[in-house]
């Protein structure tokens, strides 16, 4: 079921750290409204636009049916997505000077989800708006469905509409392209299964993302341990895991075209930001469920270093010592992994 469009009402401090627990186990009175020719006029009143035009639609028919202000720079977009066959929420936060600079193409930055999250986490968990501020760049933050794991669904190989890749890798940029005046230069960050997505997009796209990064991501699905964890999550979701890639034993192949470890070549000449605690001892203790899920990651984080190493892929990596699968470790992260992300969408560090 996709989310609501409008935004959550932001959560006192025991509901944020339910919230952060909860993606952590599996893991912002006027707006502008864009016309079909891409240009900015004044928008009355905060609140619903019309949809996209047909002719602004994806090449496979994807659409925006609905936009909602939440302020002069961010939107959610409700999206009529052929690729998952379903209508799906996107919060876009726009750059200061979309207004002022009409004829302008701006680079698009991809923030993905957790697991058990939503796209508005984001936005809710940490100061991203007030941090791009003054950062030339058009973000998004797609849905990756329930699970957070952004992919297409195997179906057991009788064909499925569950194509969260293609709906975030194409759809969505085609959209942002032809009714925000997206450039083609990309790059993409995730925290846990989203940090999956943004490796295994640039590692299965070469060359489509200038940057990557990944923070406490599920890098090595087929690592010792990281098959119940994947299975776990589509599980939590009461959904049926083999539905995901089929099984780990029998459909290995299936794992391996969407395992970021085994497609790491296809990330050579893609800016690398890898980060991942430790978990244990933590230095969170208000979390320590999350701690232990952080250490649970951490093996194959380093399976996945090295193997980057020996392809000689270049990548700035921060293991650190404590920490927690939580935004309480992923803000700083993310705010760390800023010179590399910039440098992936042409942007100063």
């Amino acid at each position: 079921m996709p989310r609501p469009t409008q935004p959550a009402a932001r959560p006192n401090a025991s509901e944020r750290l339910s919230r952060t627990s909860r993606a952590g186990l599996a893991v912002l009175a006027t707006a502008a409204l864009l016309t079909t020719s891409g240009l900015v006029g004044a928008h009355a009143a905060l609140g619903a636009t019309p949809a996209a035009s047909a002719s602004d639609a994806a090449a496979d028919g994807a659409r925006i049916i609905a936009e909602q202000w939440i302020d002069a720079r961010t939107v959610d977009l409700t999206v009529d997505s052929p690729a998952v066959g379903a209508q799906l929420p996107v919060r876009v936060i726009l750059p200061a000077a979309f207004a002022s600079q009409p004829t302008r193409t701006w680079p698009v930055l991809y923030l993905l989800q957790g697991a058990h999250d939503d796209y508005t986490s984001w936005t809710r968990e940490t100061d991203v708006e007030g941090f791009l501020a003054d950062k030339d760049v058009i973000t998004v933050m797609p849905s990756s469905g329930p699970t957070g794991i952004p992919t297409n669904w195997w179906n057991y190989g009788i064909g499925s509409t569950r194509d969260y890749e293609t709906f975030q890798v194409e759809e969505v940029m085609q959209l942002l392209q032809a009714n925000y005046r997206a450039g083609s230069t990309r790059a993409v960050a995730g925290v846990s299964t989203g940090g999956y997505g943004a490796l295994a997009f640039a590692a299965r796209h070469p060359g489509t993302f200038g940057a990557a990064a990944s923070y406490s991501g599920v890098l090595d699905t087929t690592s010792i341990g990281m098959p119940t964890v994947v299975n776990a999550i589509v599980a939590r979701e009461l959904e049926l895991p083999l539905a995901l890639w089929g099984s780990y034993l029998f459909n290995r192949n299936i794992w391996n075209e969407h395992n970021p470890y085994a497609q790491a070549a296809g990330l050579a000449g893609t800016r690398l930001y890898i980060s991942q605690g430790s978990g244990v001892p933590s230095t969170d203790f208000g979390n320590l469920q999350g701690a232990i899920l952080e250490g649970t990651l951490w093996n194959q984080a380093h399976r996945f270093t090295d193997h980057l190493a020996d392809l000689g892929i270049p990548a700035q990596v921060h293991f650190y010592t404590g920490g927690s699968h939580a935004w309480s470790s992923w803000q700083q992260e993310f705010t760390a992994s800023w010179p590399t992300l910039a440098a992936g969408l042409g942007l100063p560090g």
